[in-house]
This record gives structure tokens, sequence and C-alpha cells, in this order.
């Protein structure tokens, strides 16, 4: 049932903010073409009305009516500075879109993501209303699935995948991804929020989704002017500062965590990012360049 309303929520915010102002009969005329309305049937004011508080307490997306204009997105500048909400609308009106049937689908191309987003709504449910979820996790690191409770505090979508942030009975802090979640449904029980709790505190010095609770570092990244812009346009990092720029190259400055998968993205960059500090990261860094040379040192032989 959470996905069949979750699915009426995406289309309702983005029929209304592609409209600017829109009446409920032109709502409901919408409604009557949508591909998602499978009965054909009219969209109720009481039902109407339900959407919008779900709307307001799922997404803080709130919707106010003008009698003379009609309906409109209220807050639409608090979304526009909050890269959360305009991200999101903009992925719902793509989605809106391309649910309708649009002749452009096949000359849309997105990027696959494996994660199970099935399990979204149904998430995004219980973080609402407090309740915990039974969950059956498959780790990559263990041969066999195993079920806990978790109270869903967060979902973070980092790398084509999405994550859970939860509480578990053995850790205040986990995270897990969708695409490895075997089964989940909601229990009984209740949870509440730590007061005063501010999920992107978790995640505000580190990189991805590695949870590491050790000090922050001054890292010093030395790029090549061939993707400097690249660095300026699409940050690796919101504590990245541009520092001075020498012959064929700028350093950036972070101040995060440096953890396994900041590691990988540093690699990633091959030699057109070099570590300058610190010195055990740039130590790091070398050495596994080096064992990647050594897998192909029968190159120069085959040749």
């Amino acid at each position: 049932m959470a996905r069949n309303y979750f699915n009426r929520y995406i289309w309702l915010i983005d029929i209304i903010q592609r409209s600017g102002h829109i009446s409920f009969e032109d709502i409901n005329r919408a409604w009557l073409r949508s591909s998602i309305n499978r009965n054909g049937e009219r969209l109720s004011e009481r039902t109407f009305f339900n959407h919008k508080e779900a709307i307001l307490d799922t997404f803080g997306i709130e919707i106010k009516c003008d009698r003379s204009l009609g309906y409109y997105i209220n807050n639409e500048e608090d979304i526009e500075s909050d890269s959360l909400k305009n991200w999101m609308l903009q992925s719902l009106s793509l989605n809106s879109i391309m649910n309708e049937g649009s002749d452009l689908r096949d000359r849309i191309i997105c990027e696959d993501i494996p994660s199970s987003q099935k399990w979204l709504p149904d998430i995004m449910a219980a973080m609402r209303d407090g309740k915990c979820m039974m969950m059956t996790y498959q780790s990559f690191t263990k041969e066999t699935p195993s079920s806990f409770e978790i109270a869903p505090y967060c979902l973070k979508y980092f790398k084509q995948r999405w994550y859970i942030l939860a509480k578990t009975e053995k850790f205040p802090e986990g995270i897990y991804s969708l695409d490895r979640i075997r089964d989940l449904y909601p229990t009984d029980n209740s949870f509440k929020l730590p007061k005063g709790y501010d999920p992107k505190d978790t995640f505000r010095k580190l990189y991805g989704v590695i949870l590491d609770k050790g000090p922050a570092e001054t890292v010093i990244l030395r790029v090549d002017e061939s993707q400097v812009q690249y660095f300026r346009t699409l940050p690796l990092h919101h504590s990245q500062e541009e520092l001075e720029s020498g012959d064929g190259y700028t350093d950036f400055r972070y101040r995060l965590v440096p953890t396994f998968d900041f590691s990988r993205e540093i690699l990633s960059k091959g030699m057109y990012a070099e570590v300058i500090s610190p010195l055990w990261l740039r130590k790091e860094i070398a050495e596994e360049l080096r064992e990647a040379v050594r897998m192909y040192k029968d190159i120069e032989e085959e040749v």
C-alpha cells in the first residue's frame, strides 16, 4: 500500500511543481489521464488533502492554495536552497515524465541503480511514523543472511546505491545497503530519534558511507590542469577549498576523515590527482599504485 501511495505523492508533487499554480479540477483532469491511475477514478477532495498532509510529513514540501490561482508549492525557495529537496524534485519530475509514456523514454539514458528501491517507500513510512523494522540482511562478507530489528534513522544515496543509517541492538549507528536487504517489514515497536539528533552530523566529516568516528584531517590533493574544472564543478567533499595553482596543476584542500572509500576515489583519478599531505596517506596511495603496477609487470615481457 505504501508503495502505491508513494507513486501518487511523486505524481502530485510533479504536476503542481511543473504547473506553478493549478486548480483542483485541472489536477483531476491530469489524474484521469495518468498511467498510474489504474482504475480511472477521480481524485476525491478528501484523498487529495490526505496526500497533501503526507507529502508535507514525508518530504517537507508544503502545498497551499491561492483561491484565484489554484494550488502551488509554498516553500519552493526553501527547496531550491536545500540540495536534497532540489535533487529530489528534479528526479521526481524526470520519473513522472517517463512514467507517463513520453516519446522520449528511449532517448533518456540513466545509470542503473542496483539498490532495491522497492524498499524506499516502506523505509520512509517507518521513518515518518517512528516504527522499527525487522530486516533480513545479506552482507557481502558473510555466507548467510542475518535478521535483526532496526530503528531507521535516515537514508543516504551514494555511488549508485541507497543506504540506510539505523540503530540496532548491537550498534548505536550502523549503515546498510538496500541492495543487500532480503526482507524488510515494520514491527509493533516504536523508536524516537535522540534529542537534537541530526544525521548530517554523522556524515559531515566523511566522504561517503563508511562510518568512522576518528578525527578529521587536512588532506591536500594536487590535481592536473586537465581535471581541475571537473573538481571545481563537482567537488569531492563539501569542505573542498581551492588553493594555489602552479605550472599545470591546482591544489585542493579537504577537511575530513580519510576513509577507505575516499582512498578509492583518489586512486580512481590515477595520475591526475596526487596526495600532497598527510604523509601517511601519500605513502598508502603510493603503495597501492606500486601494487597495481606489479600486477601488470608482465606487460613489457609480452610486448
